[in-house]
Formats: C-alpha cells, structure tokens, sequence
C-alpha cells in the first residue's frame, strides 16, 4: 500500500511569515534614512546656492562657485539697498500680504461655516460653482478685472487697488469647510439648544476648535501674495507702491546691470524675499496641520 506523503504547507507559511534579521531591518532603515537625507539635500540646493551666492564678493557660476572657501561679504545686500528701497519695497509686501490674510480668514471662516452648517437651498449648487471657480487660472480673468479695478472703481496706483482681487479665496473656504465639517454636531446641538445665535455658536466654539485649520490657510495664502508679480507689476506704477517682488523685478531689468556683482545682488534680493515665506514654514511646520477636537466633547 503506497504512503501518501503529508503537506507542507504549514512549514512554508511559517518560514515565509519569519521575521527580517535585525541587520536586516538596520540595513532598511539605514537605507531609507539615506535616501531621505538625498532628498533634502536636493530640496535644499537652491536655497543654499542662493545664499552662498549672495554672499559672494564676485560672481562664479562654476560648480566651484557652490562651494566656496572665502570671500564672503554683505556688499550684495548693501548694494541693492543703496540702489532700491528694500525697506518701503517689504513695508510694501508686508501690508499687502497682511490685508490679503486678513481677508481670506474672515471671509473664508464665514463661508466655510455657512456652506458647512446652514441649511440653505441651493449650497451644494454653491459649492460646485466654488471648486470650479478654482480651476479657472487667474490669468485668464486680469483682463476684465484689470478694467473694472482701474477704469471703474480707480484704484490704480493704490493699496486697495492690489488687494482687492485676493480678499476671497477659494482655497481657504474649501479648508474651512472640511474642518467645519469635522467638528462634533453635539457641539452646535447643545449651543443652539441653549439659545446661541449662529455667530455666537461660529466666535465662542467652532473657531476655537479650528485653529490648526486658520494656521493652515494663513500659511498656504501667504506664498501667493508674498510672491505676487503680476497683478502689482500692472496695477502700480508708483515705486513707492510696488512690493518687493516687483521692486526686484524692476532692479534685474534696469539697474543690475550697472552693479558691480549683479549676480550675487540679484540672489541677495532672492534672499531678502525668501527668508520671511522659510522662516514661517519653519516655525509652524509641527502645528498647521494638528488638530485636536476630542477635548471639546465630554462623554
């Protein structure tokens, strides 16, 4: 009678659900550490060239140039400060990045709210024409904006002039919406059983709880003013109006080249406009996107 031979397929499951070695994990582990520090280091390439270049007493655009052993100085940043007004150019951006903040929080919180908690006809409607106003590039409306802006209101040549295309932003109610959205319905239950009014309920409890959110639209709007070209290159002709972008702009086509590094002058206003943008990605990288809401509930 022939012996019919047993399976081994127990055998080989345990053999292929064994454990990696530890020099094998320290092995992975080493190579994902290594493979991230890579990363970085091509992320943070041009800003270091950028700085590097700026701090140059001559301009070197070799691969040597990346590595200098010497000649440093701050003559760049003095020679662009000598032939623009660096100081009015960041008052400039400060202010029109402040009032563009200032705008997408309180209209993008009262949006948000109103598209995530009232109960209206008509919001989902409302809400599909705001993400599609997202994929319409702005390009394509600064004609008739421009029209409307300077023929209609006259607001050329004016602070109210560069910020009034920016006050709402699309991107900061989408934001507000979803944290809105997030929050426990037996927060705004029991504040309306109590008689709360719907601003009472937004001030006193939904915009405690959605802070992280605000720290999340303040960071992702402040880039695109801060950076903003066109709209201020267009709307003013004022240099004391202009903010640094344009200010730079307008320095690389008419005044770099008479400076006695126009390289590294042009990189040193690169870092002038830079640095406040890394700065505040750097500070607030661990907290725009946490968000703790459990402590608001009791059970």
């Amino acid at each position: 009678m022939t012996q019919v031979s047993e399976p081994r397929t127990v055998e080989t499951v345990e053999d292929d659900a064994t454990p990696p070695t530890p020099r094998v994990g320290l092995r992975r582990r080493v190579l994902s550490i290594a493979a991230l520090l890579l990363g970085a280091l091509v992320f943070l390439f041009p800003f270091y060239y950028m700085v590097v270049g700026s701090l140059q007493r001559s301009p070197d655009t070799s691969l040597a140039g990346a590595f200098p052993l010497g000649g440093w100085t701050l003559d760049n940043f003095s020679d662009i400060n000598s032939r623009v007004n660096l100081a009015q150019s960041l008052l400039n951006s400060a202010i029109f990045t402040g009032a563009v903040l200032l705008g997408t929080v309180v209209f993008g919180v009262l949006a948000g709210y109103a598209l995530a908690r009232l109960r209206f006809r008509g919001r989902g409607t409302l809400f599909a024409v705001m993400l599609l106003v997202q994929i319409v590039p702005f390009q394509l409306l600064i004609i008739p904006i421009y029209v409307m802006i300077v023929r209609y209101y006259d607001l050329a040549d004016s602070y109210a002039g560069m910020i009034a295309p920016f006050l709402i932003n699309s991107t900061a109610v989408f934001v507000f919406r979803q944290f809105f959205l997030s929050l426990p319905e037996e927060l705004f239950s029991a504040a309306a059983i109590d008689g709360a009014s719907e601003l009472r309920i937004l001030w006193s409890i939904a915009l405690p709880l959605v802070r992280p959110a605000l720290l999340t639209a303040m960071l992702l709007t402040f880039i695109g003013p801060w950076n903003e070209f066109l709209w201020p290159f267009l709307v003013t002709k004022d240099p004391d109006l202009q903010p640094l972008a344009v200010t730079l702009a307008n320095y690389m086509s008419n005044i770099a080249g008479r400076a006695g590094n126009p390289f590294g002058a042009i990189l040193a206003g690169a870092v002038v406009l830079a640095t406040p943008a890394v700065a505040l990605f750097v500070a607030f990288q661990r907290r725009f996107t946490d968000l703790e809401i459990g402590s608001g509930v009791k059970g």
